[in-house]
C-alpha cells in the first residue's frame, strides 16, 4: 500500500473517531495520563494527548487537531494524529507512528514494531531506536541518527540524512514528484555519513545533490543517476 492510500486510510479513521466524539463533552479537552498510569488508550479530537513515563497504554493514542507526547518508557499500540506533531521519549515501545501534517521525534532506543509515515512533516530519529518495517513521508526532512530501519526510507520532497552509523536494511528512495511546481524546486539533499549503510539500493526518481562518505556502505544508486554521480567526502557531514 503507498504512503498516500495508508494516510487517506488514517484520515478517514480518525475522522470516524471524530464522528463518535462529537457527543462528548472531552471532544475540545486535552487528555493526560500521569507518570506510571495505566489505560485503554487515549483520544481527543481538539485537543493534544499526553503520556507520562512509563506509562502502560493498552490501545491507541489519537487526535485530530491536536499533538502527541509519549513520556520515557512508555508502551502502546498506534499514535496518529491529523494536524500536530508526534514527540516520543527515549525507551518508548510503539506499533506504528503517523501524523498527516506534522513533525514526528523520536527519542533514543526506541522500538516501532510497525512503520513510521508522515505526509507534510519532518522525521527525526534518534540513536538506537529501531523500526521493524518502513519510514516514509512526501514533504519535510527524514534524519536517522544511529538508529535501524528494517524496511525502506522513502520521500518525495524532503532531504535524507542517514548519520552516525544510522542503517537501513531496505532501499532508500526518492520518488518523483507531482509535475506542479517541478522546475521551481530545490534539489533534494540526500547524504550518507560516516560509517553509516544502506544495504538496498538508492533509488532516484529524480535528481538530487547525492553525498556518500567514505566510511559508508551503500548496495548501489538506480534510477536516473549513478554511484558515480555522487559527491564523496571526508568528516562528519559534507
Amino acid at each position: 500500500m503507498s504512503i498516500f492510500r495508508k494516510q487517506y486510510a488514517a484520515i478517514a479513521g480518525i475522522a470516524l473517531l471524530m464522528l463518535a466524539l462529537q457527543a462528548s463533552a472531552g471532544v475540545n479537552k486535552s487528555v493526560k495520563v500521569p507518570d506510571g498510569g495505566t489505560a485503554d488508550g487515549a483520544s481527543s479530537v481538539n485537543g493534544s494527548v499526553t503520556v507520562g513515563t512509563y506509562a502502560t497504554i493498552g490501545g491507541d493514542l489519537e487526535t485530530v487537531n491536536g499533538s502527541i507526547r509519549i513520556g520515557e518508557g512508555t508502551t502502546l499500540r498506534d499514535a496518529g494524529t491529523v494536524n500536530g506533531s508526534l514527540r516520543v521519549g527515549n525507551s518508548v515501545r510503539a506499533r506504528n507512528l503517523e501524523t498527516v501534517n506534522g513533525k514526528i521525534q523520536v527519542g533514543a532506543d526506541v522500538t516501532v514494531e510497525g512503520e513510521v509515515t508522515a505526509v507534510n512533516g519532518k522525521i527525526e530519529i534518534q540513536n538506537g531506536s529501531q523500526v521493524a518495517r518502513n519510514v516514509e513521508n512526501v514533504n519535510g526532512q527524514i534524519e536517522l541518527s544511529g538508529a535501524r530501519v528494517s524496511g525502506s526510507l522513502t520521500t518525495v520532497n524532503g532531504s535524507v540524512y542517514v548519520v552516525d552509523g544510522a542503517i537501513v536494511r531496505g532501499d532508500l528512495q526518492v520518488r518523483k514528484p507531482n509535475r506542479w511546481g517541478w522546475n521551481m524546486r530545490k534539489k533534494p539533499k540526500v547524504v550518507i555519513g560516516p560509517g553509516s549503510r544502506v544495504e538496498g539500493v538508492i533509488d532516484l526518481e529524480q535528481e538530487v545533490e547525492l553525498y556518500i562518505s567514505d566510511t559508508a556502505e551503500v548496495g548501489g544508486v538506480t534510477g536516473v543517476m549513478s554511484l558515480d554521480d555522487a559527491r564523496r567526502f571526508s568528516g562528519d557531514r559534507p
